[in-house]
């Protein structure tokens, strides 16, 4: 029988974690503004988010998904503009 394997986890450095929070105001307030990338984020939103190579995969799956909850948990209180995609995702079917 072959041993088990255990994954490591990723400690994320404080830095990370600015980074990432400063790339997920990023992608919320170019969805608000730019509405090609909004709507690509609608088709595809792993690829349309695929640029953004700093986010982590719980990162990418809050946007992916549109968990308002998680995100604001990270940043406190979204205003109307950076939650713009995050209710259009809510609303789309695609699930």
């Amino acid at each position: 029988m072959a041993p088990a394997t255990v994954e490591k986890t990723k400690t994320i450095t404080p830095e990370e974690r600015l980074k990432g929070k400063e790339a997920i105001l990023a992608v919320l307030a170019r969805a608000a503004d730019d509405s090609k990338f909004l709507a690509r984020l609608a088709d595809n939103p792993t690829e349309a988010l695929s640029e953004y190579y700093m986010l982590t995969q719980e990162e990418m799956a809050a946007l992916v998904s549109g968990d308002i909850k998680k995100i604001e948990s990270w940043l406190g209180k979204l205003d109307q503009r950076h939650a713009t995609w995050l209710w259009c995702r809510l609303s789309q079917e695609k699930w």
